[in-house]
């Protein structure tokens, strides 16, 4: 029945090199291309992330190799599954190929999915395993088609600034230098989260193409024409307290140099080069195409020349931090990579990653990264449910000053979608209230939710979401298959379970939860919206942060919604292994 090559398969199948998702809310039924909204919108979804991909013509959605399938062949036999999915039916994909599709029952997930999950990961073995057309990179959200353009990252970015300001300067950073690099994929948000803050943002990238590019979509205001001069524009505006983004062409490393063999200090440092990904790394003295040449004739050199590039980066880096400067590694896996290749880990680790540093009190609460997209193309419903938010967290400074500085600063990518840190009980009930204002027609489509990565129980990765856990724990994977398995029972609508970014050193669970006006919508986010951010509670409790407790008990600032807790850790000294208290 299925034939030699699957059921879905297309000889000569299509190659897009430009994506536009499909539109419409629920009571267009002309828009409706599947057998219902849930697996329409997980479509719209697919859609989207190619709408916004850095190479959509190579499946590639961001970060360099992150691919929302496995090839083309592999992509049109998702949309055409998704189409003819029944309402009882769920679909398996592995590593970006659909492999199954399977009668389960009408609130089971409508699409399951395990990415880039490999024994003994190293980046020479998912080469290999990639070049064989066996996996994909799944990046965090391409691969399980959640990535909503760069305004999730830029709220990570502000709420990083934030604290930040709030440790070093005084709550404020008007008139104060932010020196970074990488200004592709997801490193485009920094130049918009320091503006937000009212701050100067240098950027440094080897590609002027992506700075063009940047210059375009209005996340940059314009490109120096050397390192010396964009100091220059930097300490003026600084002075002067003007906002302003600067980009200048060159390798991060050469220019980090530069930076300190100068009296030039930047306030801030970091950068959001794919360090996580050393064949996108460019090696100094190399262009883009000069590197695409290298990369493609000798992946083995292209690698040490990557390496020995960042360890220099790195060095600079451990060095401005010696001078005084706030220097953080954030989340690119620099550290790791650069330890694998050599450099002594004492020196590395003397830069703090942000999350450990900045970010982890936001974990405490159930706060992440938590996003709804619009699948209507109707601004108007990202209005109605960004005026829901503000009346669902009334009194939460955090969820309101983003959502107001979000409405004036950020533009729309495609389809609407907001990012915003909800806490747990926040997301309960913020998912509910949509769903009933799409009962009531006040928002005319439905709306997928998701969250990145960094979010608080759905990653483990200890260079980065898990470094330094007071328990100790930061290796241990179980708590991403945990949030998994119980967004699973809940009724998540998408659930994707994958190793990604520190090649061999990252378990990450991705989740859609889908509001379509129903009841039954009514008892999965109920349930998933709980679940999914209530491990991430769980999981800091456990490893001894009060404030995560508190919440765990019903005592959160925002939230009396609590969680039963069965046994609390104990460190080994204090509990009982057998009659002697041991092990053995």
């Amino acid at each position: 029945m299925n034939g030699e090559k699957g059921l879905y398969f297309r000889e000569n199948p299509e190659i897009l090199y430009e994506v536009k998702a499909q539109g419409g809310g629920l009571k267009d039924k002309e828009t409706l291309r599947c057998k219902g909204w849930r697996q329409e919108t997980i479509l719209r979804m697919l859609e989207f992330n190619m709408e916004n991909a850095e190479i959509p013509e190579l499946l590639v959605i961001y970060g360099g190799n992150g691919k929302c399938a496995r090839n083309w062949e592999s992509y049109w036999a998702i949309v055409d599954s998704l189409k003819n999915l029944e309402d009882d039916e769920t679909l398996v994909v592995q590593s970006g190929m659909p492999v199954a599709i399977f009668k389960t029952h009408k609130e089971a997930p409508v699409v399951v999915m395990a990415t880039t999950n490999i024994m003994q990961a190293t980046w020479e073995r998912f080469y290999d395993l990639q070049d064989k057309n066996l996996t994909i990179f799944a990046q965090y959200t391409a691969a399980p088609w959640e990535y909503i353009g760069t305004q999730g990252v830029i709220e990570g970015t502000f709420e990083t600034l934030s604290a930040i300001a709030m440790k070093k300067f005084n709550d404020d950073l008007t008139g104060k230098i932010y020196l970074t690099a990488g200004a592709g994929g997801m490193g485009a948000n920094q130049t918009w989260a320091m503006k937000m803050h009212g701050g100067v943002c240098i950027v440094v990238d080897v590609n002027e193409k992506i700075l063009k590019k940047r210059i375009e979509k209005d996340y940059l205001d314009l490109i120096a024409p050397s390192l010396e001069e964009a100091i220059k524009l930097a300490k003026e505006n600084a002075a002067a307290k003007k906002p302003i983004s600067i980009g200048v062409v060159g390798n991060a490393a050469d220019m980090y140099e530069k930076v300190l063999a100068s009296d030039f200090r930047p306030d801030i440092c970091s950068e959001m080069c794919p360090c996580h990904d050393p064949i996108s790394y460019l090696p100094s003295g190399y262009t883009a195409e000069e590197a695409d040449e290298l990369r493609i004739n000798d992946r083995d050199k292209y690698l040490h020349l990557a390496r020995e590039t960042m360890k220099r980066q790195l060095a600079a880096m451990v060095a401005l931090k010696a001078d005084g400067v706030e220097v953080f590694e954030y989340g690119t896996s620099i550290r790791k990579e650069c330890m694998d290749a050599g450099f002594p880990r004492e020196e590395a680790m003397k830069i703090k990653g942000f999350v450990a540093e900045y970010i982890r009190p936001l974990f405490c609460e159930g706060r992440g990264p938590f996003r709804w997209t619009c699948l209507s193309r109707d601004p108007e419903d990202l209005k109605v449910s960004d005026d829901i938010a503000l009346e669902i967290c009334k009194g939460d400074k955090l969820v309101e000053r983003w959502i107001n500085l979000a409405r004036k600063n950020l533009p729309i990518e495609g389809m609407p979608a907001r990012v915003c840190y909800m806490g747990f009980g926040e997301r309960k009930r913020f998912g509910l209230a949509i769903n009933q204002a799409i009962k009531e027609g006040r928002i005319k489509g439905t709306v997928a939710f998701s969250r990145d990565n960094l979010d608080s129980g759905s990653i483990v990765n200890p260079t980065f979401e898990s470094e330094n856990m007071p328990d100790g724990g930061d290796y241990i994977s179980d708590w991403p298959y945990l949030n998994a398995l119980l967004d699973c029972a809940a009724g998540c609508d998408l659930i994707a379970i994958q190793q990604n970014y520190s090649m061999g050193e990252a378990v990450h669970t991705g989740v859609t939860m889908i509001a379509d006006g129903t009841e039954e919508a009514d008892r999965r986010l109920a349930a998933c919206l709980t679940t999914d951010s209530g491990i991430g509670v769980i999981r800091h409790a456990q490893a001894g942060y009060k404030t995560a407790k508190d919440v765990a008990n019903g005592k959160g600032k925002f939230t009396t919604d609590s969680i039963k807790v069965p046994l609390w850790w104990q460190s080994a000294e204090k509990v009982t292994f057998g009659p002697k208290g041991k092990y053995r």
